[in-house]
């Protein structure tokens, strides 16, 4: 019996024996294999190449998920979004476009586009430039009350803001931005024309004539490409990625003291992503409206210019703006150019449905952009 139990032990002692043996091998094997570099697996850019690569192995389900989240960031980061609107002959707004129909170019160069849809609730950052030089006394009331009633339809509490920069040679900040609509109609109440010292207005003479002065020169002049550069700097840029940025300016266009060009003011607003629209009002004892220069500081940054013949005019030039505001599609696309060097890309947003082109489209965007400095 005890000789039956010991080779009954010896059995299951040798048995466990050669089980733990083969799953050492077995172990030792795996381990020495992934140790052995696969010629299948393609080397890194700081190795050798291989002269004759073979098929790249299928990623892990791992990998897939891995490599997926990295592409997402890198469109995402690289997107360029151009918001844009569509009117017809009647000047109404078309809001039934689909992707389709439109063909985007970026330097002449086809664009595929990553995303397409419709702004209806995009937050808004508005800047209201107001012209407050001798040329406006007369226009200033009724362009401060058709302000104001443009305030108080926009502005959505907690989602809008607005601020009011006065200006005639020197920018004046009345008011940062704010989601009270309140606060911006006393801001705008609060514009005033202050004449310079020897000003001639109604037949009265203002105080004694001047000598000199770099106070009285600034008084009695207008900078309004400096106010238009330095609201977009240092206001509307400061303002988050995920709002609307625009510019309303309240002007007749002549510029008489400006230290930067209008095409300064109009790449300021670009990079700051700030769209112009420019009301052209004056008085019409003075030189007139510059249309000319207004629609151009407004259509390449994608607004548009209005010049009002009355008060009625006027409001409705607000109207349309408020329209316009809400009426936007966006167009997303990764840039078939991904140099990082500042330069300025052209844009082109064409309708190619048939269809729609018979209608004849006007379509209303920024005419470009800068693109990323690597520095």
């Amino acid at each position: 019996m005890f000789y039956k139990n010991r080779v009954a032990q010896f059995l299951s002692f040798s048995l466990v024996a050669s089980l733990l043996l083969g799953g050492l091998l077995s172990v030792g094997a795996r381990a020495q294999q992934q140790q052995e570099p696969s010629t299948n697996r393609p080397r890194r850019t700081d190795q050798s190449p291989q002269t004759t690569p073979g098929p790249k192995p299928s990623p892990k389900k791992d990998d897939d998920v891995t490599l997926q989240s990295d592409e997402v960031v890198r469109v995402e980061t690289n997107l360029t979004n151009i918001l844009f609107t569509a009117v017809d002959k009647q000047k109404r707004f078309i809001t039934s476009l689909k992707q389709e129909d439109i063909h985007v170019t970026e330097d002449g160069q086809p664009q595929e586009i990553f995303t397409f849809t419709r702004q209806t609730d995009l937050p808004l950052s508005i800047a209201i430039l107001v012209d407050t030089s001798g040329s406006e006394e007369r226009t200033l009331p009724i362009e401060k009350s058709a302000a104001s009633s443009f305030v108080d339809a926009v502005l959505r509490p907690d989602k809008d803001e607005a601020a009011v920069v006065s200006f005639t040679g020197e920018a004046t900040l009345e008011l940062g931005l704010t989601g009270s609509a309140s606060r911006v109609r006393r801001a705008l109440d609060q514009v005033q024309f202050v004449p310079p010292s020897g000003y001639v207005g109604g037949g009265v003479v203002v105080g004694t004539p001047p000598i000199s002065g770099t106070n009285q020169g600034i008084a009695g002049s207008t900078a309004i490409w400096d106010a238009i550069w330095v609201t977009s700097d240092e206001i509307l840029a400061q303002t988050s990625d995920k709002t609307r940025r625009a510019i309303i300016l309240l002007t007749d266009g002549q510029d008489t003291s400006s230290h930067k060009h209008m095409d300064d003011a109009i790449d300021r607003a670009l990079k700051s992503d700030a769209v112009i629209y420019a009301i052209g009002i004056g008085d019409e004892y003075y030189d007139g409206v510059n249309k000319s220069a207004l629609r151009k500081i407004s259509e390449r940054t994608g607004g548009r210019a209005f010049f009002p013949n009355n008060e009625l005019d006027l409001r409705a030039a607000f109207e349309e703006i408020q329209l316009e505001l809400r009426s936007q599609y966006l167009v997303a696309y990764s840039p078939t150019n991904k140099s990082k060097d500042g330069s300025f890309r052209h844009v082109q947003i064409e309708v190619v449905n048939p269809e729609l082109r018979k209608q004849n489209l006007r379509l209303t965007y920024r005419q470009g952009y800068f693109a990323k400095s690597g520095k």
